[in-house]
């Protein structure tokens, strides 16, 4: 083993992540200090380039703060934290005037009026229309917007290419004791030289999105593999609800794509969901039908598939006038039609995937982790708004809401902060080189992980197979651990090492909870008890146990 020399950044604000909650941080907190955003990819590259549905609050006169609660509290199964919900609905208009301040142009109605410009739809869980968007490209517009006005900040420098490895905690890497620990940034590698930098911040953000590639079949783009949700838990913070994993009921089948997601904007403007053989089925599961939450139409799928043997289902507008669907989703026609469906004329063939997580590192209010100096806003933050099951199109509003009051809180903090900034040990880079084998085990093993993953711990579950995969996950765990540290570090490795930490996670957490409740569905605890399971299911420290939800007012 030799030691490489440090390539250290200082900077007063550290953002892992550069997805929409990252992205509008780094804008708020830029007036008051140095900024540094690092990405393992391009800085478009994130779940937030990918949605395509919208951002929920409440605009309209006919809606209410009200009907949104109280919509996100019966999608979340009893599980969301009121207090959250409460906030995130209240400050979710001022929000949306920051984002249109900022640029993003919502599509407006035709027929707009005083009372509303906006042209507002409506998805699985709603009550009333009050999803903006921007055609079905909503996340692409808004992540294109924030880019933009990054680059043109010159307090703020975005590092591509750069992959998170583990953050900065005193006791790991300088034997101070764990009383003292707080997080000082994060070691990151520079992927297209090997090369091991250190990021020092004051106030770190942990905006690393979504879990998804844990999982076989992912709306997720490649990146959206776990490592915030890692990396917090090998730093000691709180992680909670892994169990909670909302899976997108609607994916398209397609042997020559993958993780093309096709909105739920798609039901909500009328669509239908019928078996290959043209029959409707929602009905027998939701009152709501096609417009139940996420959790009953994906189960409804998997259901159906099943008892069928059918691969695929029928996503069935074609009742709807042709210019009105290519108008109205211009990105979910164009690319079907590139793969040879006219979702104008014929159905489109869909399966449910792995697509969003609800729990994730513990946050209060103000985005605060577990850690002092970490803070932690999007995808990747359990913030309490969710649940058991995200309500459609919460996930951006919670994303900004949370990331102005992390920013205003990391003001406040730097502003007091007195403490001088550790200096961390030289990274220790391995002697050996990187070869075939080494890459077909890292292969192997992400397959395995994926596949164990999709057949044991998925839309159903049983204890029998959540059995099955901690003891397999256990033993993968150890292989790669090992395999870790004996070899040349890469992104792939660092993203195998996290998927097995999430996987862990998840599966322990499906385990401890003995019920059915939302997005978490076994076969031998069919049943929700809220007596015995309203509370969250909480790790640190290799543990789990329950932690109640905060009292409601």
């Amino acid at each position: 083993m030799n030691e490489g020399e440090n390539v250290v950044h200082k900077y007063d604000f550290l953002i892992i992540g550069s997805g929409i909650a990252g992205l509008f941080y780094a804008l708020q907190v830029a007036p008051y200090g140095s900024v540094a955003v690092i990405t393992k990819k391009k800085k478009k590259d994130s779940n937030t380039n990918l949605a395509q549905g919208g951002i929920a609050a409440v605009t309209d006169l006919h809606d209410s703060y009200a009907s949104h609660i109280n919509d996100t509290l019966k999608a979340g199964a009893g599980l969301c934290h009121r207090d959250a919900v409460d906030m995130v609905v209240h400050e979710g208009p001022q929000r949306i005037r920051d984002l249109i301040d900022l640029g993003v142009k919502f599509t407006e109605s035709a027929a707009s009026t005083e009372e509303n410009i906006f042209d507002l739809t409506r998805e699985g869980g709603h009550s009333q229309r009050r999803i903006l968007h921007v055609a079905d490209w909503t996340g692409r517009e808004i992540e294109k917007t924030l880019i933009d006005c990054c680059q043109a900040n010159d307090r703020i420098t975005i590092f591509e290419d750069m992959a998170a490895i583990d953050l900065l905690i005193p006791s790991r890497y300088l034997g101070s004791s764990a009383q003292d620990d707080a997080c000082w940034g994060t070691y990151a590698l520079e992927c297209g030289t090997g090369k091991v930098h250190v990021f020092l911040g004051r106030q770190t953000l942990m905006a690393t999105g979504g879990v998804g590639k844990v999982y076989l079949f992912t709306t997720n783009p490649d990146i959206a593999t776990g490592d915030g949700v890692a990396m917090a838990c090998r730093a000691g913070a709180r992680i909670a609800n892994m169990e909670f994993i909302q899976f997108h009921p609607t994916c398209l089948y397609h042997p020559l794509t993958k993780n093309f997601l096709i909105s739920e904007s798609v039901r909500g403007e009328g669509g239908l969901l019928r078996l290959r053989n043209g029959q409707l089925f929602m009905d027998r599961y939701d009152p709501a039908k096609e417009l139940a939450p996420r959790d009953i139409v994906a189960r409804a799928i998997d259901s159906e598939m099943k008892a069928t043997g059918d691969d695929f289902v029928l996503l069935d507008i074609t009742h709807l006038k042709g210019d009105y669907i290519k108008q109205r989703f211009p990105h979910i026609y164009s690319t079907c039609l590139g793969l040879g469906i006219d979702i104008t004329s014929e159905p489109i063939p869909v399966v449910p995937a792995a697509h969003y997580l609800c729990g994730g590192i513990v946050v209060d209010r103000d985005g605060r982790s577990s850690l002092p100096r970490l803070y932690a806003c999007g995808e990747v933050a359990c913030t309490g708004l969710h649940g058991a099951n995200r309500l459609a199109s919460n996930s951006l509003l919670e994303a900004v809401v949370y990331s102005c009051r992390a920013a205003k809180a990391s003001i406040e903090a730097l502003e007091k902060d007195r403490e001088n900034v550790p200096e961390f040990p030289a990274w220790v880079y391995t002697q050996r080189h990187d070869d075939q084998d080494e890459n077909v085990i890292i292969s192997h093993n992400w397959d395995e992980i994926r596949r164990l993953m999709w057949n044991y711990v998925g839309i159903v579950r049983s204890h029998k197979r959540l059995l099955r995969a901690k003891h397999r996950i256990d033993m993968l765990h150890n292989e790669i651990r090992q395999f870790y540290w004996d070899h040349i570090l890469s992104n792939n490795l660092l993203e195998l090492r996290n998927i097995a930490v999430v996987a862990d996670l998840i599966i322990t957490s499906a385990m401890y909870r003995k019920e059915s409740r939302g997005l978490h569905y076994n076969i031998d605890y069919p049943h929700r008890d809220d007596h015995a399971w309203l509370v969250d299911s909480v790790q640190q420290g290799g543990q789990c146990f329950s932690v109640p939800l905060p009292p409601s007012d």
